[in-house]
Protein backbone atom coordinates (compact mmCIF):
# COMPACT_ATOMS: atom_id res chain seq x y z
CA UNK A 1 0.00 0.00 0.00
CA UNK A 2 0.92 3.48 -1.03
CA UNK A 3 2.16 5.92 1.83
CA UNK A 4 -0.51 8.41 2.53
CA UNK A 5 0.80 11.75 2.24
CA UNK A 6 0.29 14.40 4.71
CA UNK A 7 -1.24 17.93 3.61
CA UNK A 8 -0.47 21.05 6.12
CA UNK A 9 -1.75 24.46 5.31
CA UNK A 10 0.16 27.48 6.50
CA UNK A 11 -1.57 31.13 6.82
CA UNK A 12 0.92 33.59 5.36
CA UNK A 13 0.09 36.11 7.76
CA UNK A 14 3.51 36.92 9.62
CA UNK A 15 6.57 34.12 8.93
CA UNK A 16 5.91 32.15 12.50
CA UNK A 17 3.79 29.57 10.58
CA UNK A 18 5.72 28.92 7.77
CA UNK A 19 9.15 28.76 10.09
CA UNK A 20 7.57 25.97 12.01
CA UNK A 21 5.60 24.16 8.92
CA UNK A 22 9.43 24.42 7.38
CA UNK A 23 10.88 22.72 10.14
CA UNK A 24 8.13 19.81 10.57
CA UNK A 25 8.04 19.14 6.73
CA UNK A 26 11.60 18.40 6.48
CA UNK A 27 11.45 16.04 9.40
CA UNK A 28 8.32 14.83 8.21
CA UNK A 29 9.37 14.09 4.86
CA UNK A 30 11.87 11.38 5.50
CA UNK A 31 8.54 9.43 6.66
CA UNK A 32 6.23 9.99 4.52
CA UNK A 33 5.45 12.56 1.14
CA UNK A 34 4.13 16.09 1.99
CA UNK A 35 2.37 18.88 0.83
CA UNK A 36 2.43 22.48 2.22
CA UNK A 37 -0.83 24.75 0.94
CA UNK A 38 0.08 27.90 1.21
CA UNK A 39 -0.98 31.43 -0.39
CA UNK A 40 2.67 32.77 -0.95
CA UNK A 41 5.71 30.49 -1.65
CA UNK A 42 8.63 33.16 -1.42
CA UNK A 43 8.20 32.54 2.75
CA UNK A 44 9.83 29.18 3.01
CA UNK A 45 13.39 29.58 3.55
CA UNK A 46 15.89 26.55 3.50
CA UNK A 47 12.63 24.03 2.99
CA UNK A 48 13.65 20.50 1.58
CA UNK A 49 13.36 20.07 -2.38
CA UNK A 50 11.13 16.55 -1.82
CA UNK A 51 8.40 18.44 -0.30
CA UNK A 52 5.56 19.70 -2.61
CA UNK A 53 4.55 23.47 -2.16
CA UNK A 54 1.33 24.13 -3.89
CA UNK A 55 -0.08 27.74 -3.79
CA UNK A 56 -3.29 28.64 -3.25
CA UNK A 57 -5.29 31.68 -3.60
CA UNK A 58 -5.77 33.80 -0.62
CA UNK A 59 -8.34 32.77 1.97
CA UNK A 60 -8.79 36.70 2.87
CA UNK A 61 -7.40 39.45 0.39
CA UNK A 62 -9.92 40.21 -1.91
CA UNK A 63 -8.91 40.59 -5.13
CA UNK A 64 -12.05 43.06 -7.05
CA UNK A 65 -13.95 40.05 -8.57
CA UNK A 66 -15.90 39.70 -5.40
CA UNK A 67 -19.69 40.40 -5.23
CA UNK A 68 -19.97 43.90 -3.02
CA UNK A 69 -23.62 43.35 -2.14
CA UNK A 70 -22.92 40.29 -0.07
CA UNK A 71 -19.82 42.09 2.01
CA UNK A 72 -22.26 43.07 4.97
CA UNK A 73 -24.30 39.84 5.42
CA UNK A 74 -24.05 38.45 8.78
CA UNK A 75 -21.02 35.60 9.57
CA UNK A 76 -22.27 32.52 11.46
CA UNK A 77 -20.80 31.75 14.70
CA UNK A 78 -18.78 29.00 13.62
CA UNK A 79 -16.85 30.54 11.38
CA UNK A 80 -14.09 33.68 11.91
CA UNK A 81 -13.86 34.47 7.83
CA UNK A 82 -16.16 32.88 5.52
CA UNK A 83 -17.90 35.92 3.35
CA UNK A 84 -19.64 35.15 0.27
CA UNK A 85 -19.41 35.88 -3.56
CA UNK A 86 -15.49 35.60 -3.46
CA UNK A 87 -14.16 33.08 -6.85
CA UNK A 88 -10.95 32.94 -4.65
CA UNK A 89 -12.28 31.45 -1.91
CA UNK A 90 -13.70 28.79 -4.34
CA UNK A 91 -11.17 28.15 -6.30
CA UNK A 92 -9.07 27.28 -3.22
CA UNK A 93 -11.41 24.98 -1.62
CA UNK A 94 -11.68 23.52 -4.97
CA UNK A 95 -7.54 23.10 -5.34
CA UNK A 96 -7.95 21.95 -1.40
CA UNK A 97 -10.94 19.14 -1.93
CA UNK A 98 -9.22 17.95 -5.24
CA UNK A 99 -6.24 17.18 -4.04
CA UNK A 100 -7.51 15.26 -0.42
CA UNK A 101 -9.93 13.25 -3.24
CA UNK A 102 -6.89 12.33 -5.36
CA UNK A 103 -4.30 12.14 -2.33
CA UNK A 104 -6.14 10.02 0.39
CA UNK A 105 -4.17 12.08 2.93
CA UNK A 106 -3.68 10.49 6.15
CA UNK A 107 -4.21 14.01 7.62
CA UNK A 108 -4.42 17.51 6.78
CA UNK A 109 -3.03 19.76 9.24
CA UNK A 110 -4.20 23.57 9.91
CA UNK A 111 -1.61 26.21 11.03
CA UNK A 112 -4.02 28.28 11.14
CA UNK A 113 -7.87 28.56 10.27
CA UNK A 114 -10.49 27.17 12.15
CA UNK A 115 -12.73 27.03 8.69
CA UNK A 116 -10.40 24.62 6.98
CA UNK A 117 -10.04 22.81 10.20
CA UNK A 118 -13.64 22.03 9.67
CA UNK A 119 -13.33 22.19 5.60
CA UNK A 120 -11.01 19.04 6.08
CA UNK A 121 -13.99 17.12 8.67
CA UNK A 122 -16.61 17.78 5.86
CA UNK A 123 -14.12 16.23 3.21
CA UNK A 124 -14.22 12.87 5.69
CA UNK A 125 -9.84 13.50 6.17
CA UNK A 126 -9.05 13.62 9.54
CA UNK A 127 -7.46 17.25 10.34
CA UNK A 128 -4.99 18.73 13.10
CA UNK A 129 -5.09 21.75 14.00
CA UNK A 130 -1.97 24.00 15.22
CA UNK A 131 -3.00 25.96 18.62
CA UNK A 132 -1.96 29.39 19.21
CA UNK A 133 -2.48 31.28 22.50
CA UNK A 134 -5.31 33.68 23.04
CA UNK A 135 -8.98 33.67 23.57
CA UNK A 136 -10.30 31.04 21.49
CA UNK A 137 -13.16 29.40 23.21
CA UNK A 138 -15.86 31.16 20.81
CA UNK A 139 -17.56 28.42 18.62
CA UNK A 140 -15.24 28.62 15.85
CA UNK A 141 -12.07 27.22 17.68
CA UNK A 142 -13.99 25.18 19.56
CA UNK A 143 -15.70 23.68 16.30
CA UNK A 144 -12.42 23.23 14.74
CA UNK A 145 -10.69 22.17 18.16
CA UNK A 146 -13.34 19.46 18.69
CA UNK A 147 -13.55 18.09 15.16
CA UNK A 148 -9.39 17.49 15.13
CA UNK A 149 -7.94 14.38 15.76
CA UNK A 150 -5.18 15.96 17.64
CA UNK A 151 -3.85 19.92 18.48
CA UNK A 152 -0.18 20.67 17.71
CA UNK A 153 1.35 23.60 20.27
CA UNK A 154 4.26 25.27 19.03
CA UNK A 155 4.94 25.62 22.50
CA UNK A 156 5.86 24.20 26.10
CA UNK A 157 3.09 22.86 28.35
CA UNK A 158 4.95 24.58 30.80
CA UNK A 159 3.49 27.89 28.49
CA UNK A 160 0.25 26.82 28.48
CA UNK A 161 -2.50 29.43 29.40
CA UNK A 162 -4.32 28.31 33.06
CA UNK A 163 -7.70 28.22 31.44
CA UNK A 164 -6.85 26.05 29.00
CA UNK A 165 -9.43 22.63 29.38
CA UNK A 166 -8.53 19.54 29.96
CA UNK A 167 -9.51 17.98 27.12
CA UNK A 168 -7.79 20.27 25.03
CA UNK A 169 -4.56 19.91 26.47
CA UNK A 170 -5.31 15.40 26.53
CA UNK A 171 -5.22 15.66 22.63
CA UNK A 172 -2.38 18.09 22.48
CA UNK A 173 1.34 17.31 21.04
CA UNK A 174 3.66 19.83 22.51
CA UNK A 175 6.76 21.40 20.55
CA UNK A 176 8.52 24.06 22.36
CA UNK A 177 9.89 26.36 20.16
CA UNK A 178 9.51 24.68 16.88
CA UNK A 179 11.00 26.07 14.29
CA UNK A 180 13.96 28.20 15.89
CA UNK A 181 17.37 25.81 15.40
CA UNK A 182 19.02 26.33 18.75
CA UNK A 183 22.08 24.68 18.03
CA UNK A 184 22.98 27.39 15.30
CA UNK A 185 23.12 30.00 17.88
CA UNK A 186 27.00 31.66 17.88
CA UNK A 187 28.15 33.25 20.92
CA UNK A 188 28.47 36.94 21.64
CA UNK A 189 31.82 37.32 20.36
CA UNK A 190 31.05 35.29 17.60
CA UNK A 191 27.79 37.24 16.34
CA UNK A 192 29.65 40.40 16.67
CA UNK A 193 32.42 39.49 14.60
CA UNK A 194 30.34 37.65 12.13
CA UNK A 195 28.30 41.42 11.90
CA UNK A 196 30.93 44.05 12.49
CA UNK A 197 29.66 45.39 15.61
CA UNK A 198 31.67 46.69 18.20
CA UNK A 199 33.23 44.51 21.24
CA UNK A 200 33.21 46.49 23.68
CA UNK A 201 29.29 48.53 23.55
CA UNK A 202 26.39 47.37 25.13
CA UNK A 203 23.93 46.33 22.29
CA UNK A 204 19.88 46.55 22.78
CA UNK A 205 18.36 44.43 19.97
CA UNK A 206 14.90 45.38 19.32
CA UNK A 207 12.92 42.32 17.44
CA UNK A 208 9.96 43.56 14.83
CA UNK A 209 7.66 40.92 13.82
CA UNK A 210 6.10 40.63 10.18
CA UNK A 211 2.70 39.73 11.62
CA UNK A 212 1.48 43.88 11.61
CA UNK A 213 2.11 47.31 11.02
CA UNK A 214 5.54 47.28 12.56
CA UNK A 215 7.37 48.33 15.68
CA UNK A 216 6.95 51.75 16.44
CA UNK A 217 9.81 53.55 16.83
CA UNK A 218 8.87 56.76 18.31
CA UNK A 219 8.78 54.76 21.52
CA UNK A 220 12.51 53.88 20.65
CA UNK A 221 13.77 57.31 20.23
CA UNK A 222 12.92 57.82 23.92
CA UNK A 223 14.55 54.57 25.28
CA UNK A 224 17.98 55.04 23.26
CA UNK A 225 17.89 58.86 24.42
CA UNK A 226 17.46 58.22 27.70
CA UNK A 227 20.14 55.43 26.96
CA UNK A 228 23.11 57.05 25.22
CA UNK A 229 25.46 54.45 26.05
CA UNK A 230 24.38 51.53 24.03
CA UNK A 231 23.43 50.97 20.86
CA UNK A 232 20.19 50.43 20.03
CA UNK A 233 19.45 47.77 16.63
CA UNK A 234 16.07 47.41 15.54
CA UNK A 235 15.90 43.90 12.91
CA UNK A 236 12.56 43.38 11.22
CA UNK A 237 9.21 46.07 9.94
CA UNK A 238 9.26 49.02 12.39
CA UNK A 239 6.63 52.06 11.80
CA UNK A 240 8.00 55.48 12.42
CA UNK A 241 5.73 58.97 13.23
CA UNK A 242 6.39 62.42 12.10
CA UNK A 243 7.10 63.95 14.80
CA UNK A 244 9.67 61.77 16.46
CA UNK A 245 13.71 62.75 15.90
CA UNK A 246 16.05 59.94 15.79
CA UNK A 247 18.80 60.00 18.10
CA UNK A 248 22.30 58.81 16.72
CA UNK A 249 22.57 55.69 18.59
CA UNK A 250 18.94 54.12 17.15
CA UNK A 251 19.86 51.95 13.86
CA UNK A 252 17.27 50.49 11.46
CA UNK A 253 18.28 47.11 9.64
CA UNK A 254 15.07 45.89 8.24
CA UNK A 255 14.58 42.63 7.41
CA UNK A 256 17.56 40.32 7.95
CA UNK A 257 18.38 36.78 6.51
CA UNK A 258 20.10 35.70 10.24
CA UNK A 259 18.12 37.49 13.39
CA UNK A 260 19.39 34.78 15.60
CA UNK A 261 23.41 36.06 15.28
CA UNK A 262 21.66 39.88 16.20
CA UNK A 263 19.81 38.29 19.16
CA UNK A 264 23.19 36.44 19.95
CA UNK A 265 24.92 39.68 19.67
CA UNK A 266 22.77 41.70 22.05
CA UNK A 267 23.27 42.28 25.82
CA UNK A 268 18.99 43.15 26.04
CA UNK A 269 16.22 42.26 23.91
CA UNK A 270 12.84 44.34 23.47
CA UNK A 271 10.54 42.28 21.69
CA UNK A 272 6.97 41.85 20.43
CA UNK A 273 5.29 38.24 21.45
CA UNK A 274 5.09 36.40 18.50
CA UNK A 275 5.93 32.93 19.02
CA UNK A 276 8.82 32.34 16.79
CA UNK A 277 10.20 35.50 18.26
CA UNK A 278 9.47 34.92 21.94
CA UNK A 279 11.03 30.85 21.33
CA UNK A 280 14.31 32.63 19.54
CA UNK A 281 15.06 34.84 22.97
CA UNK A 282 14.21 32.17 24.92
CA UNK A 283 17.22 30.44 23.26
CA UNK A 284 19.54 32.88 23.77
CA UNK A 285 18.96 33.88 27.30
CA UNK A 286 19.06 37.43 27.46
CA UNK A 287 17.16 40.24 29.51
CA UNK A 288 14.38 40.75 27.81
CA UNK A 289 11.47 43.56 27.50
CA UNK A 290 8.39 42.35 25.52
CA UNK A 291 5.59 44.12 24.43
CA UNK A 292 2.18 42.42 23.33
CA UNK A 293 1.06 43.70 19.77
CA UNK A 294 -2.45 43.84 19.06
CA UNK A 295 -3.50 40.48 17.31
CA UNK A 296 -6.51 38.58 16.87
CA UNK A 297 -8.04 36.71 19.67
CA UNK A 298 -5.71 38.71 22.22
CA UNK A 299 -3.17 36.38 21.15
CA UNK A 300 0.05 38.32 21.89
CA UNK A 301 -1.67 39.62 25.23
CA UNK A 302 -2.07 35.77 26.41
CA UNK A 303 1.05 34.67 25.40
CA UNK A 304 2.46 38.01 27.30
CA UNK A 305 0.60 37.31 30.34
CA UNK A 306 1.93 33.30 30.58
CA UNK A 307 6.00 35.08 30.40
CA UNK A 308 5.18 37.06 33.16
CA UNK A 309 3.32 34.59 35.21
CA UNK A 310 6.72 32.42 34.44
CA UNK A 311 8.92 34.89 35.48
CA UNK A 312 10.45 34.99 31.63
CA UNK A 313 10.27 38.69 30.70
CA UNK A 314 9.63 41.71 31.60
CA UNK A 315 6.32 42.32 30.08
CA UNK A 316 4.78 46.51 29.37
CA UNK A 317 1.37 46.49 28.27
CA UNK A 318 2.09 49.12 26.06
CA UNK A 319 5.51 51.05 24.83
CA UNK A 320 6.45 53.50 27.36
CA UNK A 321 5.94 56.88 26.43
CA UNK A 322 8.68 58.76 28.52
CA UNK A 323 12.04 57.40 29.59
CA UNK A 324 11.26 56.64 33.59
CA UNK A 325 8.66 53.95 31.89
CA UNK A 326 12.03 52.85 30.23
CA UNK A 327 14.50 52.04 33.16
CA UNK A 328 11.94 50.66 35.18
CA UNK A 329 11.38 47.82 32.36
CA UNK A 330 15.35 47.69 32.01
CA UNK A 331 15.84 47.49 36.23
CA UNK A 332 12.90 44.26 35.95
CA UNK A 333 14.59 42.47 33.14
CA UNK A 334 17.80 42.82 34.70
CA UNK A 335 16.92 41.06 37.70
CA UNK A 336 15.05 37.60 35.62
CA UNK A 337 16.59 34.18 35.63
CA UNK A 338 17.95 34.02 32.33
CA UNK A 339 19.72 30.82 32.98
CA UNK A 340 16.20 29.24 33.11
CA UNK A 341 15.19 30.25 29.85
CA UNK A 342 16.66 27.97 27.20
CA UNK A 343 14.66 24.85 29.17
CA UNK A 344 11.34 26.04 27.12
CA UNK A 345 12.82 25.45 24.10
CA UNK A 346 13.14 21.64 22.66
CA UNK A 347 15.82 21.00 19.91
CA UNK A 348 14.14 18.05 19.10
CA UNK A 349 10.67 20.02 18.76
CA UNK A 350 10.77 19.89 14.89
CA UNK A 351 11.36 15.84 14.76
CA UNK A 352 9.15 15.16 17.60
CA UNK A 353 6.15 17.05 15.89
CA UNK A 354 7.09 14.94 13.29
CA UNK A 355 6.94 11.35 14.33
CA UNK A 356 3.63 12.35 15.87
CA UNK A 357 2.26 13.22 13.20
CA UNK A 358 3.78 10.08 11.26
CA UNK A 359 2.38 7.98 14.32
CA UNK A 360 -0.95 9.43 14.21
CA UNK A 361 -1.78 9.29 10.87
CA UNK A 362 -0.52 5.48 11.33
CA UNK A 363 -2.73 4.41 14.14
CA UNK A 364 -5.84 6.46 12.83
CA UNK A 365 -5.59 4.36 9.41
CA UNK A 366 -4.59 0.98 10.56
CA UNK A 367 -7.72 1.35 13.44
CA UNK A 368 -10.10 2.46 10.90
CA UNK A 369 -13.22 0.18 11.42
CA UNK A 370 -12.42 -0.04 15.65
CA UNK A 371 -15.07 2.74 15.58
CA UNK A 372 -14.65 5.97 17.27
CA UNK A 373 -14.44 4.68 20.56
CA UNK A 374 -11.80 2.50 19.68
CA UNK A 375 -9.12 4.72 18.70
CA UNK A 376 -6.80 4.88 20.56
CA UNK A 377 -3.87 7.98 19.85
CA UNK A 378 -0.14 7.65 19.76
CA UNK A 379 1.01 8.81 23.46
CA UNK A 380 2.07 12.10 23.19
CA UNK A 381 5.32 13.19 24.07
CA UNK A 382 4.87 15.79 26.43
CA UNK A 383 8.10 18.29 26.80
CA UNK A 384 8.21 20.75 29.81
Amino acid sequence: MTTQPIGYFVHHQGRGHAERATAIANELVDLRPVTLFCARDDIFRNLDPRVDLHTLPSLFEPTGDEAPMMASLPMPDTVHCAPLGWPGIRAAMADLAAWFEASNPALFVSDVSAELGQFARLCSVPHVAVLQHGERDDPGHTAAYTSAVGLLAPYSLDLEQSDRPQWMKGKTHYAPGVGVSVPDFPTQAEARERLDLPADREIVCVIGGGGGAGTPTAPLTIGARANPESLWITIGKVVSEWHETAPGNLVHRGWVDNPMDWVAAADRIVSSCGNTTVHMVLAAGKPWIAVPEWRYFDEQVCKAEVLDREGLAAVAKQWPSYAGGWEKLHYAARRLETADQARFVDPDAAKGAARWLDELGTALWEQSGAGEKGFAPPSLKVVA
